[in-house]
């Protein structure tokens, strides 16, 4: 007899994608699903044959068209559910200037905004990130350097 309690791991990826010339990000805001309105990072659900990274390329390339010239790219934060079933990988890509996407169905809305002015309402995932003091450290770090080169 089969379990159906058994569940699978949930392993996602997210951009945090920032633009060097304007130090800002690109957030994109949900058209439907359980997160509809909300303004959430590119990225989704990976596929149980791809690394974090290659998820993240295909649902980026998916939600805005196309994959952006990211200069560079560092890794942000691993988020693990306290059941470990649920995994987010969040990455900082760098890219030179703000473009435009040409969203999927998944989002109905996009903008480019200052990290201290983030439209509402955020995910909730992505605004406890996004408050959490290391990860607040560690953007600011990039964004430094960054405007420092």
């Amino acid at each position: 007899m089969e379990n159906s309690s058994v569940r699978e791991l949930i392993d996602c990826s997210g951009a945090l994608i920032c633009a060097r010339a304007t130090s800002r990000v690109l957030l994109l805001q949900k058209s439907d699903g359980k997160h509809a309105g909300k303004w959430v990072l590119a990225g989704g659900t990976n596929h149980s044959n791809e690394t974090a990274w290659q998820g993240l390329v295909r649902e980026i390339e998916e939600e805005i068209g196309f994959f952006p010239d990211v200069k560079k790219t560092l890794p942000l934060e691993k988020f693990v559910s306290s059941d470990s079933m649920f995994n987010f990988h969040t990455y900082f890509c760098l890219v030179e200037d703000e473009f435009i996407p040409k969203l999927s169905e998944e989002h109905c809305a996009w903008g480019w905004f200052d990290l201290k002015q983030l439209p509402k309402p955020v995910h909730k995932g992505l605004d406890l990130s996004l408050h959490n003091r290391v990860i607040q450290t560690k953007i600011q770090t990039i964004i430094d350097i960054i405007d420092n080169l």
